[in-house]
């Protein structure tokens, strides 16, 4: 397991090479797979290799330079505190709902040691469709999740009832125009993850 980033991140106007041969890293998406945010515990990463990962997670296409989504962090007493949040929006809402059940939806944010937001917020009434601006935030979630693979650590990115719920979105402080791309679930991971069976990919070629 290698937590270890040496990379630098480029200056303006600086320089890049317009191809990076890697049979690593096509090693990795060949075989990247999400691990269970309940497989997941400490030691998750460090506030530098938190920084280093929000900076990858922002190198994502973003026709119009909107940069149409932000980030909040949960690490440490906040995963707690806000999972009493959610735990209490819950229960008002499933009246019917058990400790228990109330309990599990509270510790939600407790399965990892790292728990990234990603917001989606578009910029309405502009010349970049909506779309592309809300698409460039779920690149966002990919990039965390094979910027963490390529620390060391699992990752998962759910959304889950909470992404959804007026209360909560009014917890996480969203604004006009803001939704929850996903939440990235960050750790070191228990086991091995077993594959899962994929569908084949629908392709077909233009003949004109």
């Amino acid at each position: 397991m290698n937590h270890n980033s040496t990379a630098s991140f480029p200056a303006p106007g600086e320089r890049l090479a317009p191809t990076h041969p890697s049979q690593e890293t096509l090693g990795l998406l060949t075989r990247r797979r999400s691990t269970p945010a309940i497989g997941l515990s400490e030691p998750g990463p460090d506030s530098e290799q938190i920084d280093h990962l929000l900076g990858i997670a922002a190198r994502v296409p973003d026709h119009g330079k909107l940069a149409p989504w932000r980030f909040v962090v949960f690490e440490g007493e906040a995963r707690e505190s806000f999972g009493r949040i959610l735990g209490k929006i819950w229960a008002a809402k499933t009246p019917e709902a058990s400790e228990e059940q109330i309990a599990f939806e509270a510790n939600r944010f407790t399965r990892a040691p790292l728990v990234i937001a990603v917001i989606s917020k578009v910029t309405e009434k502009h010349a970049i469709p909506l779309w592309e601006q809300e698409l460039s935030a779920g690149a966002v979630c990919q990039n965390l999740l094979i910027a963490a693979s390529a620390m060391g650590f699992g990752a998962q990115w759910l959304t889950e009832w909470y992404a959804y719920d007026a209360d909560a979105k009014d917890a996480l402080g969203l604004r006009s125009g803001e939704r929850v791309a996903g939440f990235i679930y960050i750790g070191t991971a228990e086991n091995e993850v077993v594959e899962r069976k994929r569908p084949p990919a629908q392709i077909g070629r233009w003949k004109g």
